[in-house]
């Protein structure tokens, strides 16, 4: 079985997630910008973001086996601070990197004014950047959200069929459905859909322009979720041919749009501008008269030398399926 999440916050998980998300058969994954849980004070720490999601991101990923993209933007929630707002003018110059697939999230928090302008503007640069974009529904309000949501669609230069409609649920399917939007659902613990939610939908709705994801950021979340529904499909009756197009063929569709989609893993160097996730390696043996023969770092810091332990080159192909039992 392949998985494709196209949408987990990755940067908030650990390399134990990448390692059980490989195990069950994750093998590429879309990391939106958002909201990082305490407010930004300023334009430079969404750039510093930005780096990582285009950088060290990926590099944590390569070393599981996990393909790694990201959508950036001004995210609904901060779009509403003077002090974030400004970090509009400079997304065009990220816009243009090769790991990035899509301008996103944005969308609605509370549906403010300063929404409807972000919004416009990012929509306007997705169009202007042959992008697809991302879109947030916002978790109160989910159905009147939505009307205003597409109301802004319709009004900009991207195509319905070239926006995800995401955290939908049973209130606001049909209308999305009817949009032409491709249509996005997050499993999550507690909020949210849940896997049999999700199924209830798909007999209803069927499986083409569906893209089911875990949404996995700092709150209580489960990166398996893409599996358990996968699962559960397969359990309910469901064709592996639906289950790899929920859950692989439809993220690829949609993603490859930006025409930057690349599913290939290569094994990462050592280490990425110098560092690596390696804490506590062996010290290195000592020469002649007991002299190190590497870093004299106090701490132990981790030889570059190698390839870090969990190096890519140790997975199957990244389009496969985990062995048996995984």
């Amino acid at each position: 079985m392949r998985l494709f999440d196209p949408h987990i916050h990755m940067t908030s998980r650990t390399t134990d997630d990448y390692e059980a998300m490989h195990a069950a058969g994750v093998r590429a994954v879309v990391e939106p910008s958002f909201w990082l849980g305490q407010p930004r004070t300023s334009p430079a720490s969404f750039l510093d973001y930005f780096d990582s999601l285009l950088g060290w991101e990926p590099f944590r990923a390569a070393q599981y086996g996990i393909a790694h993209h990201c959508t950036l933007a001004l995210n609904p929630k901060e779009a509403n601070d003077p002090r974030c707002t400004p970090v509009l003018d400079e997304l065009p110059r990220y816009l243009v990197k090769d790991q990035v697939v899509a301008v996103g999230e944005i969308g609605y928090d509370s549906m403010t004014p300063a929404e409807d302008i972000a919004l416009a503007a990012q929509l306007q640069l997705a169009a202007g950047h042959e992008l697809p974009a991302l879109v947030h529904t916002p978790h109160r309000d989910k159905l009147a959200g939505l009307r205003r949501t597409l109301d802004v669609v319709r009004e900009s230069a991207l195509p319905p069929d070239r926006v995800l409609v995401d955290h939908l649920n049973e209130t606001t399917v049909k209308e999305a459905k009817d949009s032409g939007c491709w249509l996005g659902f997050s499993v999550y613990p507690d909020t949210k859909m849940d896997e049999e939610r999700m199924l209830a939908i798909l007999r209803a709705y069927g499986p083409e322009q569906v893209l089911v994801n875990s949404a996995a950021d700092w709150g209580r979340s489960d990166p398996l979720k893409t599996r358990k529904v996968a699962d559960l499909m397969l359990a309910e009756g469901f064709g592996e041919d639906d289950v790899d197009l929920v859950l692989w063929r439809n993220p690829i569709a949609f993603y490859g749009l930006s025409g930057r989609l690349t599913l290939d893993v290569v094994p990462p160097e050592a280490t990425h501008e110098g560092n690596s996730i390696l804490r506590g390696a062996p010290k290195e043996p000592e020469g002649p008269a007991g002299t190190p023969t590497g870093s004299d770092d106090p701490v132990g810091a981790p030889s570059v030398s190698g390839a870090p332990a969990g190096a890519a080159s140790k997975w199957d192909d990244p389009t496969a399926a985990p062995a048996p039992g995984a």
